[in-house]
C-alpha cells in the first residue's frame, strides 16, 4: 500500500471521544526476592510483591490516580516519564527536586490528568536509582479523539489491532554497588546484562508476537532499561514508525527500530496477505530483540544478546484454525543484500506539519567527566557535577522571599546546576557530547523539536583515549580500536528544519552534538539528565527552573507532601540549606577537579 494511502486511511478513521475517567492503581511498592536470568537470587523492588510490574493503561484526558503504599526502609517515589505534568509539577516525581521522598511506611496518591497526551510513556521509581532495581512499568495512554490518527480498537494489549513489547537490562549485582565501583575504582569490571522482554529473561521466554492475516497490527515498543539500548525487528519485513516518545510522525519505513534507554516507538506491520503454510518468503516466522552496548566490548552472546520470538498469523476467516506459528526461534535466514535501515531522528519526520521553532534564546552544555581530587570519577555538565539541594528545588522557588530571589541561580546549589527559563521563550539548546560514550538525555516536562546533528568541534575533543577494563580475548583491543575510530571520525551536519520530530529522550553519539528547541511553556522545574542511571548517579544532570514568578503565583503543594518531609527530616522552605536569606552554609563543598594533564581518567 503506498504511503499516502495509509496516511489518508489512518487519518479517517474515527471513534467516538470517551467519557474522561479514573483509573485508580495501587501500588505496594517493597523488596521481593528472585532470579529473573538464572544468574542467582538477588534483591529487587517490586509492586504488589511482584515483579514484573504490569503496565497501565489510560484513554487521553483520564485522570492516574497511582497510589503509592511505601515498605521499603528508605524513601521512594515515581515519576511518569514523558508526561507533562502541565499545572502538577510538584507530582513530577524526583525526590528533592519537585518532591520529598514517600518515606518507609508512607502513603501518597499521585493524582494527575493525563490530557492532550497518547502514545507511550512509563512510570518508574525517581529516587535513588530504584528503577534499576525493578521499579519501573509501561503506561499506554490510547487516543480516543474522534479524529485520532493511527487508532487500535483497544491498545490494551488484548486486541487484535495491539500489541505491547518493553525490555530491560537486568544486571546480577544491585545498582548502588556498581555506581561504586564505577566512581571509586573506574574503570570498573565489565558486566554483561540479560535482557528482559516483557518482564522475563529472553533467553528463556518470549512473547508470542500475534498477528492477524489480512490487517495492519501496531506494535508499541518501550525501552525500561537504565543502561543499555535495544533493538527490534522482523527479518524480512519492512516496519512503518507512526509515534516517537508520544509524538505522531509521518509514517517512515524502517527495517529495524532502535531504543536508547527511555525511548519509544510505535510501529505498524503491514498484513501479511497469505498464510502459505509459514513461507518465510510470504510472511516472516520470527521477530529479533537485540541487547547492545557499543561502549563495552563485543562478545558473541553477551554484546549484543540476540533473542528471537514466535510471530502466530491467524486468519480472522477462520477464527477457530491458526494459520501458521513458527516452530523455531533460533535458525533465522536474513537476507543482507542491503545495509540495514534504522530508527533516525532526522530522517523521521512529524504528522503535524510544523516548522522548526524560531528561537529566543541559546544555550550551549558540554557533557563530560572526570577525575576529583577526592579520587573518584564522575560525569559533568559544563564542569558541574549534580548533586541534590538540601530542600526540594521546587520548594526552594516556591518559598523563597521574592521573586528575585527565586531568579537567582546560586540559591539552589551551586551543583543542582540550575538555568532560569522565562514563560514561552523559545529554547535552543545545544547539547555537547565530546565523548567515547552515548549519552540518552531525558528532559522532564516537554517534548522537544530534534532539528540537527553534528560533529562536536575539535577544539573539544579528548586528545587520548579513555581506560578500559581488563578483558581477555582481545576484547579490550578490539573497545580501544572502536575508540580510536571515533576519534578519527567526523560527522556530518544533518538537520531537519521543515518538519521536525519531536520526542522527551535523545540519543547524543559520541563526539557529536544535537540541536534540540522547545518552548518554555510550562512552568515549574524540570530535570535534563542522562538517562543511563550510572551517569544520572555520577553527575550527569541540571536543572531548569521555568517561569519561576508564574510558579509561585500557581502552584500550592498538597499538605500531605510537606509532612513526607517532615517525616524525614527534611526541610521544605528556603534556599538550598533552608535559610531564607543568601546564606548558603552547610552546603557540601563543590568537589575540585584534577587538571586533565594529570588525570587518569584521560590516560
Amino acid at each position: 500500500m503506498e504511503l499516502t494511502a495509509i496516511v489518508a486511511l489512518l487519518l479517517s478513521m474515527q471513534c467516538l471521544r470517551t467519557q474522561a475517567a479514573t483509573v485508580r492503581v495501587r501500588w505496594d511498592v517493597g523488596y521481593v526476592y528472585l532470579d529473573r536470568d538464572g544468574r542467582g537470587v538477588r534483591r529487587a523492588i517490586g509492586v504488589n510483591g511482584t515483579l514484573p510490574v504490569p503496565p497501565v493503561y489510560l484513554n487521553k484526558g483520564d485522570r492516574l490516580e497511582l497510589q503509592v503504599n511505601n515498605t521499603l526502609d528508605v524513601p521512594t517515589s515515581v515519576h511518569a516519564h514523558g508526561v507533562f505534568q502541565n499545572g502538577t509539577a510538584y507530582l513530577d516525581g524526583p525526590s528533592m527536586v519537585t518532591q520529598c521522598g514517600i518515606p518507609p511506611a508512607g502513603v501518597f496518591t499521585y493524582s494527575y490528568e493525563v490530557a492532550n497526551q497518547s502514545g507511550l510513556f512509563w512510570l518508574h521509581g525517581h529516587t535513588a536509582h530504584q528503577n534499576a532495581a525493578g521499579l519501573r512499568a509501561p503506561l499506554v495512554v490510547r487516543d480516543t479523539d474522534a479524529q485520532a490518527p493511527y487508532r487500535s480498537q483497544k491498545m490494551d494489549g488484548n486486541d487484535d489491532d495491539y500489541q505491547l513489547l518493553w525490555f530491560e537490562d537486568w544486571y546480577p549485582r544491585e545498582f548502588n554497588a556498581r555506581a561504586s565501583l564505577t566512581i571509586h575504582h573506574f574503570p570498573p569490571p565489565v558486566t554483561y546484562p540479560s535482557a528482559l522482554v516483557n518482564g522475563h529473561n529472553g533467553a528463556w521466554q518470549m512473547p508470542l508476537l500475534r498477528i492477524a492475516l489480512k490487517k495492519t497490527r501496531r506494535i508499541g515498543l518501550i525501552n525500561m532499561s537504565i543502561t543499555e539500548s535495544f533493538r527490534f525487528s522482523i527479518p524480512g519485513l519492512k516496519l512503518l514508525v507512526i509515534e516517537i516518545d508520544g509524538y505522531y510522525t509521518m509514517p517512515t519505513p524502517v527495517d529495524g527500530v532502535d531504543l536508547g534507554p527511555g525511548q519509544r516507538y510505535s510501529v505498524l506491520i503491514p498484513p501479511a496477505n497469505d498464510t502459505s503454510a509459514c513461507d518465510v518468503q510470504t510472511v516472516s516466522p520470527v521477530y529479533k530483540v537485540e541487547l547492545y552496548a557499543d561502549f563495552i566490548p563485543r562478545r558473541p552472546g553477551l554484546n549484543p544478546r540476540v533473542h528471537y520470538g514466535r510471530i502466530h498469523y491467524v486468519d480472522k476467516r477462520q477464527p477457530h484454525a491458526s494459520a501458521c506459528t513458527a516452530n523455531t526461534t533460533h535458525s533465522v535466514s536474513e537476507k543482507k543484500k542491503q545495509p540495514m535501515v534504522w530508527t533516525n531522528d532526522i530522517r523521521i519526520q512529524g504528522l503535524a506539519n510544523k516548522r522548526a521553532l524560531a528561537v529566543d534564546r541559546q544555550i550551549e552544555v558540554d557533557l563530560g567527566g572526570a577525575e576529583f581530587t577526592d579520587h573518584t570519577v564522575r560525569d559533568t555538565i559544563d564542569g558541574v557535577t549534580f548533586a541534590h539541594a538540601r530542600i526540594p528545588t521546587l520548594y526552594s522557588v516556591l518559598t523563597l522571599p521574592t521573586d528575585a530571589m527565586a531568579r537567582n541561580t546560586t540559591l539552589y546549589g551551586v551543583q543542582t546546576h540550575t538555568v532560569v527559563l522565562d514563560h514561552l521563550q523559545v529554547i535552543e539548546l545545544k547539547i555537547n557530547n565530546p565523548n567515547f560514550l552515548v549519552h540518552p538525555m531525558h528532559l522532564h516536562g516537554h517534548r522537544f523539536q530534534v532539528v540537527e546533528y553534528g560533529p562536536v568541534e575539535l577544539s573539544k575533543r579528548p586528545t587520548a583515549l579513555p581506560p578500559t577494563a581488563a578483558e581477555d580475548g582481545g576484547a579490550a583491543e578490539s573497545l580501544s580500536a572502536y575508540y580510536s575510530h571515533i576519534l578519527s571520525t567526523t560527522a556530518l551536519v544533518v538537520g531537519n528544519y521543515e518538519r521536525p520530530t519531536e520526542r522527551d529522550t535523545v540519543m547524543v553519539p559520541p563526539m557529536q552534538y544535537v540541536r534540540i528547541r522547545f518552548r518554555a511553556d510550562n512552568p515549574g522545574v524540570w530535570l535534563l539528565h542522562c538517562h543511563m542511571d550510572i551517569h544520572f548517579a555520577m553527575g550527569m544532570a541540571m536543572t531548569f527552573v521555568e517561569a519561576p514568578e508564574m510558579l509561585r503565583k500557581s502552584v500550592n503543594v498538597p499538605p500531605e507532601m510537606l509532612d513526607m518531609c517532615r517525616a524525614l527530616g527534611v526541610g521544605a522552605r528556603g534556599n538550598a540549606v533552608g535559610n531564607m536569606d543568601f546564606n548558603l552554609d552547610g552546603l557540601p563543598p563543590l568537589p575540585t577537579m584534577v587538571p586533565a594533564a594529570f588525570s587518569l581518567f584521560l590516560k
